[in-house]
């Protein structure tokens, strides 16, 4: 079932599988790149550390493959007059241009677009300074929507453009001949040269208003450009990797419908928090579709994403260091540690490395999470408060999702 102006949480592979074919209009792909990175960030808070993986077992043959059963799935769910682009990096281009050419047809291919981030050169190796991406952009037919675009519109204090329409724009009464030899006056607007396949756009600069701290987050104009050469009022625009939310952003302020779908929970909520606060759009995290609820779908969840889960809900912070934490993987408002195990059954050895963890912090109160623990971690438990004065607390997922919450201590 296809819902509009919503946001789903899940692979877009078995999202889209749901959604009926012929469906969208505009389709903009921003998957992850296959640069074997892994991001760390922080957020536009200043408060909460994110961790984002960009990694890919198998090579670029299984990346290439799995890319091209998404791929299959936006095509199918494409109308006819719709058109679909591609984001990507000289890691994967090659492979994907290849795969996008069997799943859309080579006569379908429209252009390769480069974006120009704009880069200063800074590295110091023997090579050209990589600047820019490939956005490879297909169609479903030769009948797709497109509106030309051009680049800013000539000087606007040109005493020439002196007069405002209906619109806002400036115009100039300019004397014409039709081919009788009569003589009429028509509106001519001051505009550039239409755009090519080249988009100069840098990159969000650390101060930018729109910057969140998504690790690999694009700015607005760029999608701008995007949507509104491909896309008219009211069409539906999907994204199905859509990160920190810009091209479903852009949508909105554009006056398009639109769906956006992230396999992040922790990105499907910082897109309510954009939509909400920049847009006034009304989404709760309520309304994501497929947000893990249940104690199994938390078990599927990836191991920083189950963390960054777990931190949130007991209003914690998660730790600044993903690897090396000496076993502290967030902090709870009244600075306890808290370490997370996504594991059933949890031992006495958890909790025995745990209070090596909290003697190095220099804390004596702390939590673990996990979801379940066994009879050795609770032994351990009253053993280390009886004997060492470190007080743990084992809290279950399931208690947490009866809303048993944490709530700060007072000291």
């Amino acid at each position: 079932m296809l819902r509009e102006n919503v946001i789903y949480c899940g692979d877009c592979k078995s999202v889209l599988a749901g959604f009926p074919e012929k469906s969208v209009d505009l389709i903009y792909a921003d998957p992850p790149f296959f640069s074997n990175r892994h991001y760390e960030v922080v957020w536009g808070d200043g408060y909460e550390l994110r961790a984002f993986e960009d990694r890919w077992k198998g090579g670029i043959e299984n990346y290439t493959a799995w890319m091209e059963d998404r791929i299959r799935e936006c095509h199918r769910v494409l109308k006819e007059t719709g058109s679909f682009y591609l984001h990507c990096d000289f890691h994967a281009n090659a492979h994907l241009r290849i795969s996008l050419d069997r799943v859309f047809g080579k006569g379908n291919f429209r252009a390769e677009i480069v974006w120009n981030k704009g880069f200063r050169g800074t590295e110091r190796r023997q090579n050209w300074q990589q600047s820019h991406d490939t956005i490879f952009f297909y169609t479903k037919s030769d009948g797709y929507t497109w509106n030309d675009q051009y680049q800013d519109y000539a000087d606007p204090h040109l005493k020439r453009y002196n007069k405002i329409d209906e619109q806002g724009r400036r115009y100039a009464l300019i004397k014409r001949r039709r081919t009788d030899g009569t003589v009429y006056y028509g509106k001519s607007y001051p505009r550039g040269k239409r755009i090519n396949d080249i988009i100069t756009t840098p990159v969000l600069a650390s101060t930018a208003k729109e910057r969140l701290g998504y690790p690999t987050q694009k700015p607005e104009a760029l999608l701008e450009r995007i949507l509104k050469a491909s896309s008219n009022e009211g069409d539906l625009v999907l994204d199905p990797f859509c990160g920190c939310g810009t091209s479903i952003a852009v949508a909105h302020r554009l006056g398009r419908r639109w769906v956006g779908i992230d396999v992040s929970p922790t990105a499907c909520k910082v897109m309510v928090k954009r939509m909400r606060r920049s847009l006034g759009v009304s989404v709760g995290e309520s309304e994501i579709i497929g947000l893990p609820r249940t104690v199994e779908e938390l078990k599927t969840m990836k191991p920083f994403e189950f963390q960054n889960w777990v931190c949130e809900q007991l209003n914690g912070r998660v730790s600044s260091k993903k690897s090396g934490d000496f076993g502290i993987d967030g902090w709870l408002i009244d600075g306890r540690p808290l370490q997370v195990k996504q594991s059933e059954n949890v031992g006495r050895n958890v909790v025995d490395n745990f209070e090596t963890a909290l003697r190095r912090a220099g804390r004596n109160r702390g939590v673990v999470v996990a979801f379940s623990f066994g009879k050795g971690a609770n032994e351990e438990t009253a053993r280390a408060r009886l004997q060492d004065g470190l007080e743990i607390e084992l809290k279950t997922v399931e208690e947490i999702l009866r809303g048993e919450n944490y709530s700060p201590e007072v000291a």
